[in-house]
């Protein structure tokens, strides 16, 4: 079952020569449970592109569709609510509270939408993350790696109908990105989560169940679905 899709997406800055056309035409979609890795280099649009499917920036035409709606429709404020709801992200910068412990940080989201915790799903994930000695630690006193853990079980709790993770391994090492890669991938297993990673790492995508290839703002790679 598609649970995201884009269709004819575009993103244009600029006019006339100077025109930049960060995404040209992007068609793709991505099944429930799926882990898919879209590669490019830099400049190709990648990062764009996940700032659009994660309703971050508007296009400058075309659609994305997330659990079957079509986000773009929806005002400012409803897109944030639905983000905040619908799409776990986890980035290279982990973006901890540092005035809030492991626990804290992770359970943020789901407070600020005004929802009871479901505590014994926090703790598996919590678990599953090999965080459950941390969770009363401040993120000043974790590892990268532990950090970007942290950020992922974030992302996880909402029970998001996808999780976009942006050069997750960027800050990390190459030892603790191949850790934190393989918990990305259990976790997802286990939670029958769907997950869009953006990276310009070769060796990091073949993690992935799907590889995706971008240049120039257009697919030129793994853009369908699997049946």
């Amino acid at each position: 079952m598609e649970v995201l899709k884009t269709s004819g997406l575009k993103k244009y800055y600029g006019t006339g020569e100077k025109q930049v056309r960060a995404l040209d035409g992007v068609d793709l979609c991505v099944n429930q449970g799926e882990f898919v890795a879209i590669v490019g280099t830099s400049g190709s649009g990648k990062s764009t592109l996940l700032h659009m499917l994660g309703g971050l920036d508007r296009p400058t035409e075309g659609k994305v569709y997330v659990d079957d709606k079509d986000i773009f429709t929806l005002n400012n404020e409803a897109l944030t609510i639905f983000r905040r709801r619908k799409i776990g992200f986890v980035f290279q910068a982990f973006n901890l509270v540092p005035v809030l412990n492991v626990y804290e940080n992770i359970v943020l989201p789901i407070e600020l939408d005004g929802n009871a915790v479901d505590e014994a799903y926090v703790k598996n994930i919590i678990d599953t993350l090999g965080l459950a000695d941390k969770t009363d630690s401040m993120p000043s006193q974790l590892s990268g790696g532990q950090q970007q853990r942290v950020a992922i079980a974030r992302a996880l709790a909402t029970k998001p109908a996808i999780l976009l993770a942006d050069e997750p391994t960027g800050n990390l090492d190459s030892q603790t990105s191949q850790d934190v890669l393989g918990l990305l991938k259990v976790t997802g297993q286990q939670f029958n989560q769907t997950i869009v990673m953006i990276t310009h790492n070769e060796e990091i995508a073949q993690m992935a169940d799907r590889i995706i290839r971008i240049e120039d703002g257009r697919i030129v790679k793994g853009g369908d679905c699997h049946a």
